[in-house]
């Protein structure tokens, strides 16, 4: 079997010790399977991308010593890509527009019936006139992905959606996610959809990223399926923590590659303050 995995950080702030942490693991295992390393600017979100940003990506991963193959893949020069599974999704009936506000979404969240474990978001479409005026008017609006039309489209499949990770085969439980936002109506794609077609766009193999993108793999799985897109294997690492006990930041200023770099720090000591072999 090949093995190609990727680092894909966005670029909105320096990179700290858990972004090194995880794009070391994710090189030292395509470097041990004999595989291929690719490097991914995820910079859909154009309003806090930042090109100096996205320069220091680059120059703190080289200090590390990482080597990834070229052209590296900068998701804000293919948004047209993402329109064709878009579409797909559109013409199936498996996503609807929603009109909703923040606001109102707290609101019907917060009055739902089924207590917490039914406290994500999962909406219908609206009558056909309804919606119709709406779209002539102008409103603003989101893609969300129906759970119940999947469940519907899939049948019995839904419920026998799996994944691999560290700890073996998975049930996947997209309902954790609720009806996710897809894509809206200037912006037409997310994080979830953009991730998984790029993610078999690239041929990826194995995703290797931080525990706190764990649940992202129940809903990623069931993107995969109604798209007909292959299923990578899922690894998540653990993560690296602040002084705090909490998750590193892009905030956290002392922690960055840059910071460390400038106080003498070595990519050596890097591998050593994150456990990993020289």
């Amino acid at each position: 079997m090949s093995f190609v995995t990727r680092f894909a950080p966005s670029p909105t702030g320096y990179l700290h010790l858990g972004h090194a942490f995880s794009a070391l693991t994710a090189f030292d295992a395509a470097e041990a399977a004999g595989g291929r390393f690719l490097l991914r600017i995820e910079d859909i979100d154009q309003g806090r991308a930042r090109p100096e940003f996205e320069a220091a990506i680059f120059e703190d991963l080289a200090w590390l010593g990482l080597s990834w193959e070229e052209p590296v893949r900068r998701q804000s020069e293919h948004m047209a890509d993402y329109a064709a599974p878009l579409q797909s999704l559109v013409e199936r009936g498996l996503v609807y527009r929603c009109f909703r506000t923040r606001k109102e979404i707290a609101e019907a969240i917060a009055s739902a019936p089924h207590g917490a474990s039914e406290d994500m978001f999962r909406g219908e479409p609206l009558p056909a006139d309804e919606e119709a005026a709406r779209l002539e008017a102008g409103e603003a609006f989101a893609w969300r992905l129906s759970l119940k039309k999947a469940r519907s489209v899939l049948g019995p499949a839904y419920f026998s959606l799996v994944f691999e990770d560290e700890t073996g085969l998975v049930r996947a439980e997209p309902e954790r996610h609720g009806d996710v936002v897809l894509a809206r109506k200037d912006f037409g794609t997310s994080y979830h959809l953009a991730s998984v077609w790029d993610d078999a766009l690239q041929g990826v193999t194995h995703v290797i990223r931080g525990e706190d993108l764990r649940d992202a793999a129940h809903l990623h799985v069931l993107l995969q399926k109604l798209l007909d897109l292959p299923r990578p294997v899922y690894r998540h690492h653990r993560l690296i923590l602040g002084e705090d006990g909490k998750r590193l930041a892009k905030r956290d200023q002392a922690a960055t590659l840059r910071a460390m770099r400038e106080n003498g720090r070595t990519p050596a000591d890097i591998r050593r303050l994150l456990g990993l072999q020289a």
